[in-house]
């Protein structure tokens, strides 16, 4: 019953990953979420029903348009397996109920951050702003939940990641986006103290560690620069499942 029940919630991920996918691509072009219907981007030929079935229309389209034969964004296809699997592991790690609900709507509003950063080097106000909003509401509302912080606990996180990435990105004369600066904000509120300490200590190994590498392969040089975000993304995931098992294991060694 309880691989029922994962394949049921992979489902439901791909599904909602499928409208994932239309934020990604509508939120940065200012378009709204509802009209127009979905349609190709080359053509402009709208997109029938039997075409927007999520994974499924993209392996059996081969991944170009019916009608114009342009080729799909591979990138629809990965977010939808992804998002799949997120919500399939969530399942099986939190089970159904409020935390599960939460922690979802997070890994789901990060991915779009991340991809969208990723693709177009920015973090949007009209995503942060709300997020922060609603962050602060459930500290407020559920602080009892192990997924989510309570008031002062948030507080502290918003203001720490606030503050640490503003001196950053004030000494760095632009090395830094304002965009990561309200990010840091957001995780801080989502994440709270001290785990804000967490998340952004990972997303600096990590961007550092892939940085390297590119340079290493002589795939960027040091002057390129890359989006930081999907590594304050990633970080934050990884914070919220397991962010406190790691500064146990951290603070062991003291």
């Amino acid at each position: 019953m309880e691989s029922i029940w994962i394949a049921v919630f992979a489902l439901l991920g791909v599904a909602i990953g499928s409208f994932l996918n239309v934020c990604i691509d509508r939120l940065p072009a200012h378009q709204s979420l509802v009209f127009p219907a979905s349609h190709c981007t080359s053509c402009q030929r709208r997109i029938s029903l039997k075409d927007l079935i999520p994974v499924f229309s993209y392996l059996w389209l081969r991944g170009r348009c019916r009608y114009c034969q342009a080729p799909i964004p591979k990138r629809l296809l990965w977010v939808e397996i992804g998002n799949g699997a997120i919500l399939a592991f969530l399942y099986w790690h939190y089970g159904f109920g409020v935390e599960m609900a939460i922690v979802a709507f997070y890994f789901c509003l990060f991915l779009v951050i991340l991809v969208i950063d990723f693709e177009h080097h920015l973090i949007l106000n009209k995503v942060v702003y709300p997020s922060i909003i609603v962050a602060l509401a459930l500290s407020i509302f559920l602080p009892k939940l192990e997924v989510v912080p309570s008031v002062a606990s948030a507080a502290a996180g918003g203001a720490i990641g606030l503050g640490l990435f503003l001196l950053i990105a004030v000494v760095s004369r632009g090395g830094m986006g304002w965009g990561d600066v309200k990010m840091a904000a957001l995780i801080g509120l989502v994440t709270g103290f001290p785990l804000i300490l967490v998340a952004l200590l990972l997303a600096v190994v990590l961007g550092g560690l892939v940085a390297w590498i590119l340079i290493i392969l002589k795939v960027r040089s040091r002057k390129q620069s890359i989006p930081f975000g999907p590594f304050l993304a990633l970080a934050t995931m990884v914070t919220l499942l397991w962010g406190s098992n790691i500064l146990n294991w951290y603070l062991g060694f003291f």
